[in-house]
């Protein structure tokens, strides 16, 4: 068993690295609700696989899998690929998992937030959530690394980071009364700093709109290099993303990160809008407790929601005519990285897309 440490990553010497710094692996865990994934998850099943071949060309893939599932997910997926079999209670492991840390000498440890399922009882999307609550620790377990559990409700989607001392969030989440009501903007800053390694945070009020994690950074604005955010963006002022957007672009560029750089924003429009079919919808089980998928339900969807892996950068597409330009955008911000596509809609029906649901390793030694 991992060491639960008691002292802070910043205390002990340790950051949180950028994403597109090396990895030394990529996590994922296997989709199989049926009251979040249509048609017994079978579609969602096939967006992972087709997503998980992608990554493992980069880099080595670890998914954590059902006992149910097991057998399905090693006849899909590539021998190359790990599998560890892991009670869990859905797959949004960029969420459930640790945040990983390292130090000046290559070392690797984690940071196993606590997870509340996106609200807990005050608008979370589903009960019980105590075996994703588990997820962190049991990664860190896997990777014989040690862990630090801050009393802090927190998601990795909620956080991106500059690896170089800035923290970019969202009010609408992290200040959302259903997370830690008992803690002020102060507080959580402390917290924040002292577990990631930074020294500033900059607040964008709102993020995508209707984001059923209430607003995810990840989703909406997210660094492509020291300096560099790309923010989700829409033409349309009739659209209820523009002024989110507007007002996120107008803070962003009076900013300066941790270094004292001015931030240069590049707008990268959102796909659709997008909605929920009669058809996808109706694929999804009832049940209570869960989130109720409705035809005609606007989907959040974006662009930026994408991963950086060795040398690559995945990026969901839609089949939708903004596809192209999105492309386009990620060639430029990342000359040394080969874009690749994934479709990204059966990913998207269940609330999120390619970064919620992976959660990269660091190289450290």
């Amino acid at each position: 068993m991992s060491a639960t440490l008691t002292s802070t990553p910043a205390d002990d010497g340790y950051r949180m690295p950028a994403e597109w710094d090396a990895h030394r692996g990529c996590f994922l865990v296997w989709p199989e609700r049926t009251d979040n994934w249509r048609l017994g998850a079978k579609p969602a099943q096939g967006a992972w696989r087709t997503l998980i071949e992608t990554i493992a060309e980069a880099e080595p893939v670890t998914v954590l899998v059902s006992a149910r599932q097991y057998a399905v997910a090693r006849g899909l997926l590539p021998d190359h690929v790990r599998l560890v079999e892991t009670t869990t209670n859905d797959a949004w492991v960029r969420d459930t998992g640790p945040s990983f840390v390292v130090n000046d000498a290559g070392d690797v440890r984690g940071v196993s937030w606590s997870f509340n399922a996106w609200g807990g009882l005050r608008g979370g999307l589903y009960f019980p959530w105590d075996a994703d609550d588990l997820v962190g620790p049991k990664i860190c377990d896997l990777e014989r690394v040690p862990v630090y559990r801050p009393d802090l409700v927190l998601e990795g989607g909620s956080i991106d980071i500059d690896g170089e001392g800035t923290v970019l969030t969202t009010e609408e989440c992290l200040l959302n009364d259903n997370r830690n009501p008992h803690l002020s903007r102060e507080q959580i800053e402390e917290q924040l700093h002292s577990h990631l390694g930074t020294s500033k945070v900059i607040w964008l009020p709102r993020g995508v709109f209707l984001d059923e994690t209430d607003g995810h950074i990840d989703n909406f604005a997210r660094f492509a290099a020291p300096g560099v955010v790309m923010l989700t963006w829409t033409d349309d002022e009739s659209d209820p993303q523009y002024e989110r957007s507007a007002e996120a672009l107008t803070i962003l560029e009076r900013e300066t990160d941790a270094a004292g750089r001015p931030l240069r924003v590049v707008k990268i429009h959102q796909p659709g809008p997008l909605t929920f079919t009669a058809e996808e919808a109706g694929g999804v089980d009832s049940v209570p407790g869960s989130q109720p998928r409705v035809a005609g339900e606007r989907l959040a969807g974006s662009y930026v929601n994408s991963y950086l892996g060795n040398g690559i950068v995945v990026l969901p597409v839609f089949d939708d005519p903004h596809d192209a330009a999105a492309v386009a955008a990620y060639q430029e911000l990342f000359p040394g990285r080969t874009v690749r596509t994934v479709p990204g809609r059966e990913i998207l029906l269940g609330g999120g897309n390619v970064h919620c649901i992976t959660q990269q390793l660091p190289a450290g030694h």
